[in-house]
Order: structure tokens, then C-alpha cells, then sequence
């Protein structure tokens, strides 16, 4: 279950970068401006953090299976129609109709491993999935960039798209929840419940509308605890979403880097990321297993991650390749170590809230994939990059404070709701 998410979110990311490696030609033949790009970048952003909190109610109340099966195949018909695109205005409206389609995706993904998995094993399982982002595009960057240099942009969308088409029909074929799935047996079943997997779906009673209320939501964004794991995602995607749009642009346009080379050069990064990402996932687990209080074993990496991130500025003190390459992985691994910080939603989340939760959470640190494009857009003067790299690393640091000073302990927020929800579910079951 774990893989076929793992798959998902390569898709997914897959789908959203395949602009950045299409931009330079693509800014070209359709005549954008490097604003008119930002905000072509961000188009994406602007439906995907607005949807975030019905997607996360909507992952609450329909399976993955079904679902994710959905979003899989209409966003990538969105990301295959991108290929006949004549200007600013209909390839902005199909980002965003990607950006609407993609939404409920992570919601769906912290779901499955809060059902899944029991907490000692959630941050690996996070790590893992999560890290399907860094090695997709790191292995499939070189081919992105062959078939953007061969064939042009209009083929890359096309086969970008039809990849999640199939993957779509792949995932209804073999997902199921763990109260469905036909090779589960009770002693597993037993094990997941026990270490605190939550069951989800028709059959425990999260779905029932009368949870929906506005009381939930003024709980959800009025924690202090979750506000300092909002404001730490968002510091985390707005160095992912760099690397999502501008990065291959900086590269060619500003740093004189051939486009094929770009691409090879550019997926450093991404494996750099996916290695803090693992290290962070199994480190913080192993310590709790050791023991250690869930808050340190959880926090000290992220916010580790979120410190190191910041030498993303010393690029801007070198005309080295090398180096320049070097502190964009070594930024980028601790973008990935702070990135087990989706664990929170499960620790924290009361147990009938967890798609909210998840949607708020991924609302406001998405709220990055429409500021960071836009932002680097109108810092970029002519050919200087650099006042876009101090930014990025500033609001890293801020991010980092915001772990510091604001996120307490990690333990899941109670509700008067509880009592009765687990009284529901004790008679379902």
C-alpha cells in the first residue's frame, strides 16, 4: 500500500515540475514575460491551497480507493491538454484546474498511513512516501529535459500526462483500506490499532456529517501548536516550490547552465532531499522507540532541516558550478530532513478531524506555491537572481522559529466530541 502511494506521489510532483523544464522554450513561443511566468508558475498554487480544506473533508469522507483514482486521471487529462495551449490565459486556467484536481491528494496520502500504520512507524512511512517527490524527479529530470530538447514541450505534457492515466486505473485495481483488504488478518489488524492507526471509511464512522461543524474548524485555527506547523510548512514549500519552478530556469537563463546538463545537474538536489528525508523519517522513529519524548524525537530534525536550508544563499557567493550545486543539495537535504513534519497532522490531529487537519496544514503551506513564484517574478532584475535566493532563505529561517518558539508539546488535541465518537465506533464495529 505504501509503494502504490509512493508511485502516486511521484505522479503527482511529476505533473507539477514538468513546467519548470518546459518554461524556458515554452516562455518563448507563447512570448511571457518573466512576471507573466511567475504567475503562470503559481497557477497551480492558487487552486490547490484553496481546495485544501474541502479536499481534506472530502478525503474524510470517500476512500482512497475510489478517489485517488479520480484525481489521478482528471488531472492528468488537465496536465495532456496543456500540450495545445496558444497563450498566458488557457495555460494559466489549465494549471489551474491541475492545481484543483491534485488537491485532495495529500490529504489522501496522510490518511492512508495514519490507517495503515501504527505512530511508532509513522514518520518512516511518511518519510518514504514523501520522498517519492525527490526520486521521481530526480531519476525522471534527465528525461524530462531529453524529451523537452528533442521533442519540445507540447510531447513533454503529453506523456507526462498519459503516465498518470494509466497509473490511475493501476491504483482502483489494488488499493484497499485495511478493513477491506482481503491478506489482512486480525493480528495486523490488531497491531495497527494498538500503536494508534486509525481505521477509516464507512465502517468507522468518520464520515458522519454532523463532525463538520464550525467548532472544529475554530479548533483546527486557534491551536498555537498548529500554527507554529503551519507557518513551519510553509517555510518548507517555499524552498520546494523554487525547486519546482524556477530552479531549472536559474540554471539555463541565469546561470548559462546547457539545457541537457540542467537536467542531470538539476536532479542533485532532489536525490540530496530525498536522503534527508529518509535519514530524518527513520532517525526520528528509532528515537522513539528509544524512548525519547515524541515532541524532541519529532521536532529536533525539522527543525535541524529548516537551519542547515538556510546556506541556499551562499549560491549567490560563487560562479563555480559545483558549488553553486552544492549548496542548493545541501539546502535542499535539509528541506528534506524538516519534511516529516506531515507526522504532526497525525500526532496532533483529533482522532475524527484528521483530513481537516491535514487539509488546513497543506492549505497554508501551499499558501507557497502561489507567493514563492510570484515573489521570485518580481525580485528577478534583469539578470540578477540573487535578492530571490536571500528571500528564499529568510523565510527558512522563519520557518525554523516558528518550530522553535510556537510548536510545544506534540499530543493530540482533545475535543467533546471524543467520548461520542468512540462510543460510535465501538457500536459500528
Amino acid at each position: 500500500m505504501l509503494a502504490l502511494v509512493f508511485v502516486n506521489v511521484a505522479i503527482n510532483y511529476l505533473d507539477r515540475a514538468n513546467l519548470s523544464v518546459a518554461a524556458t522554450q515554452l516562455g518563448k513561443d507563447l512570448d511571457l514575460s518573466t512576471k507573466e511566468l511567475g504567475y503562470i508558475f503559481s497557477a497551480f498554487g492558487w487552486a490547490y491551497a484553496a481546495l485544501q480544506i474541502p479536499g481534506g473533508i472530502i478525503a474524510d469522507r470517500f476512500g482512497p480507493r475510489i478517489l485517488y483514482a479520480f484525481c489521478l486521471i482528471t488531472w492528468s487529462l488537465a496536465t495532456i491538454a496543456q500540450s495545445a495551449v496558444n497563450g498566458f490565459l488557457s495555460l494559466f486556467s489549465l494549471r489551474l484546474l491541475t492545481g484543483t484536481f491534485e488537491a485532495p491528494s495529500y490529504p489522501i496520502n496522510n490518511r492512508v498511513v495514519t490507517s495503515w500504520f501504527p505512530d511508532n512507524e509513522r514518520a518512516s512511512a511518511t518519510a518514504m512516501y514523501v520522498s517519492g517527490q525527490f526520486i521521481g524527479l530526480a531519476f525522471l529530470l534527465p528525461a524530462l529535459t531529453a524529451i523537452q530538447a528533442y521533442s519540445g514541450w507540447k510531447v513533454l505534457f503529453i506523456v507526462t500526462g498519459l503516465v498518470g492515466l494509466v497509473w490511475g486505473i493501476i491504483w482502483y485495481l489494488f488499493y484497499r483500506d485495511p478493513l477491506d483488504h482481503p491478506q489482512v488478518n486480525k493480528a495486523e489488524l490488531d497491531h495497527i490499532e494498538k500503536g494508534g492507526g486509525l481505521f477509516h471509511g464507512k465502517k468507522s464512522g468518520v464520515d458522519n456529517p454532523s463532525l463538520w461543524r464550525w467548532k472544529n474548524f475554530k479548533l483546527i485555527l486557534s491551536n498555537r501548536t498548529l500554527w507554529g506547523v503551519y507557518i513551519g510548512q510553509f517555510s518548507l514549500n517555499a524552498t520546494l516550490w523554487f525547486f519546482l519552478t524556477w530552479f531549472p530556469t536559474y540554471l539555463v537563463k541565469y546561470r548559462g547552465i546547457d539545457l541537457k546538463q540542467s537536467g542531470y545537474l538539476g536532479s542533485i538536489p532532489f536525490l540530496a532531499a530525498c536522503a534527508g528525508l529518509l535519514l530524518s523519517g527513520f532517525i526520528s522513529d528509532r528515537l522513539v522507540k528509544q524512548g525519547t519524548s515524541v515532541s524532541i524525537a519529532r521536532k529536533t530534525p525539522i527543525i535541524a532541516g529548516l537551519l542547515l536550508s538556510i546556506v541556499i544563499i551562499g549560491a549567490n557567493y560563487t560562479n563555480d558550478v559545483t558549488l553553486i550545486i552544492f549548496f542548493m543539495s545541501l539546502a535542499f537535504f535539509g528541506v528534506g530532513m524538516a519534511l516529516i513534519s506531515w507526522v504532526f497532522v497525525s500526532i496532533l490531529s483529533p482522532k475524527h478531524l484528521i483530513g481537516l487537519t491535514g487539509g488546513v496544514f497543506n492549505l497554508m503551506g501551499n499558501l507557497a506555491s502561489i507567493v514563492v513564484p510570484i515573489t521570485i517574478g518580481h525580485l528577478i532584475t534583469g539578470t540578477d537572481f540573487k535578492p530571490a535566493i536571500v528571500f528564499i532563505g529568510i523565510v527558512e529561517f522563519i520557518g525554523a522559529c516558528a518550530y522553535i518558539f510556537l510548536v510545544g508539546k506534540a499530543e493530540r488535541i482533545s475535543t467533546g466530541d471524543d467520548q461520542s465518537e468512540n462510543a460510535l465506533i465501538f457500536e459500528q464495529k
